[in-house]
C-alpha cells in the first residue's frame, strides 16, 4: 500500500497551490493522509476528487468549514497497521513519552503543525512521522513530504521527498 503523507499546505495562504510534484504523488498513492492546517476548503475538495481514498485531520489554522468536515484525529487500519492522525502533538522534548500515552492502541502516529520533518519511535514502538510542509518550510532548508510504503501490516519504508524550489 503506498502513501503520500503532507500537513500545513496553508493553500492559498502560503501557496497557491500544492506544487505538481506533490500532485503526481497523490494520483498514484493508494492513501493520501493531510495532518492538517489546509486552510480552505477547496484543497479539500480537491484531495477529495483526486486521492483514491483520503484520511485528514483539521489543524489550527482552519475554520468552522472545515472542523465541520474533518475530525480533530483520525483512527484508520491501513493494511492492518493502525495508524493515528492529529495536527499538534506539543513540545520536541518528551514528545514520544507523551504520544505513546495519548495513542496506546496505534502502531503509528502521523502529525504536523511544527513544519519540521519527524521521524521517530518511541520505547513501546509507536512510530512518529512529521511529514514537514511542502508550501511553507519556514527554517527549514527545503518544503518536503513523506511517502511510505505499508506491507505485512508493517511500515515497510518512509521517503522524505525535498520538494524542487
Amino acid at each position: 500500500m503506498r502513501l503520500v503523507i503532507m500537513a500545513d499546505t496553508h493553500v492559498p495562504k502560503r501557496a497557491r497551490d500544492m506544487p505538481a510534484v506533490l500532485w503526481s504523488a497523490v494520483d498514484e498513492a493508494d492513501v493520501v493522509v493531510h495532518a492538517g492546517d489546509w486552510v480552505h476548503e477547496s484543497l479539500l475538495d480537491r484531495l477529495e476528487a483526486r486521492a483514491a481514498r483520503l484520511v485528514g485531520v483539521y489543524g489550527n489554522n482552519d475554520g468552522p468549514s472545515l472542523r465541520a468536515r474533518l475530525p480533530e484525529v483520525a483512527h484508520v487500519d491501513l493494511g492492518g497497521l493502525r495508524v493515528a492522525v492529529v495536527h499538534e502533538t506539543g513540545p520536541a522534548q518528551g514528545r514520544e513519552r507523551r504520544c505513546a500515552a495519548r495513542f496506546p492502541d496505534s502502531d503509528l502516529l502521523i502529525f504536523g503543525h511544527s513544519h519540521i520533518p519527524w521521524d521517530s519511535t518511541a520505547p513501546g514502538g509507536l512510530r512518529l512521522l512529521n511529514p514537514g510542509s511542502p508550501t511553507d518550510r519556514r527554517r527549514q532548508p527545503y518544503a518536503t513530504y513523506l511517502t511510505a510504503q505499508i506491507a505485512g501490516a508493517r511500515l515497510a519504508t518512509v521517503h522524505l521527498h525535498r520538494v524542487p524550489r
